[in-house]
């Protein structure tokens, strides 16, 4: 009996198929979800370092000890290995954004840390950083695809929606602005002090990885953006 190869990555092997999909030699037994969550650590590195067209399946294979076949079978192809990878990558930053509980914070105290949150994510997760360029020279064809991703960000503007709207209640916030132009300002900030940091420090002969500088920049990212929605900025 042949298995059926699966399109989505969200499935898991039945027992029977599990043990009958290819493995690499020497690699030893695992869980279908860990061997998954595996395929899509190495997956994440070598898209984001290559692209999606210099991205090879067989290394992948290689490097977590699987099969292309098993791959194939997790993924449906390389284009549903990619999608896969990207969905992790924004699953994991609007999880750990959830986890800030900016209910319970003032609403400029709330605005601050979702800033320095974003700042600090993207500096220390430079794979996601390149990702999402590498979705964007494919003009977003591959995150269109993704119901999972589009709802993971409706609820990321819906989080700071209700910061803002706490925000003009208190009087605390100028009106005129909506969450979507915010998480746009944000995202750009906290987004080009990695993607362009290589070029910018070569051109200005400055070192924008050193610590000093870090900070320093984060701290006018912070200042920008609450200058921005403030009433009375001060």
């Amino acid at each position: 009996m042949t298995i059926a190869k699966k399109k989505s990555a969200g499935k898991t092997l039945p027992k029977k198929a599990e043990a009958a999909a290819p493995r690499h030699a020497g690699a030893k037994a695992r869980a279908p979800e860990a061997t998954k969550q595996d395929i899509i650590d190495v997956a994440t590195r070598e898209f984001a370092q290559n692209g999606l067209s210099g991205a090879r399946v067989d290394e992948i294979a290689a490097k977590t000890g699987s099969s292309k076949r098993m791959i194939y079978y997790y993924f449906g192809d390389k284009d549903g290995l990619y999608l896969a990878v990207l969905e992790e990558a924004y699953r994991k930053v609007r999880t750990t954004e959830a986890q800030l509980d900016l209910e319970h914070l003032r609403p400029t105290d709330a605005l601050r840390k979702l800033v320095e949150f974003t700042f600090d994510h993207h500096h220390s997760n430079e794979a996601f950083i390149r990702l999402v360029m590498i979705e964007n020279i494919h003009h977003g064809e591959y995150l269109a695809r993704s119901r999972t991703i589009q709802d993971l960000n409706v609820s990321a503007i819906g989080e700071l929606e209700r910061v803002y709207q706490r925000g003009l209640q208190d009087g605390l916030f100028r009106k005129g602005l909506n969450a979507i132009d915010l998480h746009w300002q944000i995202s750009a900030l906290a987004f080009f002090n990695v993607s362009n940091r290589a070029t910018f420090s070569q051109i200005f002969r400055v070192d924008l990885a050193s610590k000093k500088a870090l900070a320093t920049l984060r701290s006018q990212v912070v200042d920008m953006v609450l200058r921005n929605v403030l009433k009375n900025p001060g």
